[in-house]
């Protein structure tokens, strides 16, 4: 799907080295259909010497140069990239956004030039930072003309770092973000906790990093293979009379389940604001 493909990359920074270590070592590409540009030479150097692709200080002329084009930069910095090579951005070239909270809309807006009737295709993307170790959870939503082909073309892509989904109204990315885009971050803060407790009553800070870290990932591994629903699988560990459920009425009394869900609410509401210009 991906072999006769050229793709470039506005952005350089870890995610996009993250598709594009997976992208190499899936197979899916060689490394002569990459490009990449940047602002940082030094990145640029460490990119090009490290998997052999080619790169840009110009996103022009990483635009020119590719069909499939990737935002890899951060919301704030999308309408400077994209004016600056909206003229090599034809109606033939197929956009992959990765910039959170940045619509279709906005994409176009910037794309816009004299005299062009047909704007080029987009799809939305949401990724998490695991995609670094190709373990990382996508979703994607097919914006302003884009087609199930180019949908599967994005898919493609994001799968050589971890599991895509798709959802259907691109407003639903607002809360992808809040939950997955941002819920790394949550995670670790829960395993820095479950850490820091192991240390308070006597483990040391390698071993209590080590038990909450692959306690976490068994969990997870478990619950991604279990047929049992998240709270059957809570019930499971948690016997009565025992010592789990007496943690569990600590998390309780805190409102844990309430905190977290407020939490995801408001990274999504941030992502809303983005989107509208706040």
């Amino acid at each position: 799907m991906l072999t006769k493909k050229t793709i470039g990359f506005l952005g350089s920074g870890n995610l996009a080295e993250a598709l594009i270590k997976g992208l190499l070592s899936s197979g899916s590409v060689n490394a002569n259909q990459i490009m990449a540009s940047d602002v940082a030479s030094e990145r640029l150097a460490y990119m090009a010497g490290t998997y052999d692709i080619k790169v840009s200080n110009n996103n022009a002329d990483t635009a020119h140069n590719s069909e499939i084009i990737l935002l890899t930069i951060k919301p704030k910095d999308i309408k400077e990239a994209l004016v600056s090579c909206a003229q090599e951005i034809d109606p033939d070239k197929l956009i992959i956004s990765a910039a959170a909270g940045t619509t279709t809309q906005t994409i176009q807006r910037h794309l816009t030039v004299p005299k062009r009737r047909r704007m080029p295709r987009i799809v939305r993307a949401m990724p998490n930072t695991p995609a670094m170790v190709r373990a990382g959870v996508t979703a994607l939503c097919a914006g302003a003309g884009a087609s199930t082909a180019d949908l599967n073309l994005a898919k493609a892509i994001f799968d050589s770092v971890g599991t895509t989904l798709t959802v259907d109204d691109e407003r639903l990315l607002d809360v992808v973000t809040g939950l997955s885009g941002s819920g790394p971050a949550y995670v670790f803060l829960f395993m820095e906790s479950l850490a820091e407790a192991g240390i308070a009553s006597g483990l040391s800070a390698s071993a209590a990093r080590l038990l909450a870290v692959q306690t976490t990932l068994g969990a997870a591994t478990l619950a991604l293979e279990s047929p049992l629903m998240l709270d059957e699988l809570r019930r499971m560990v948690a016997s009565p009379g025992g010592t789990t459920i007496e943690g569990l009425k600590i998390l309780d009394k805190g409102h844990f389940k309430e905190t977290v869900i407020k939490a995801v609410g408001a990274a999504s509401r941030r992502a809303t604001e983005i989107a509208n210009g706040k």
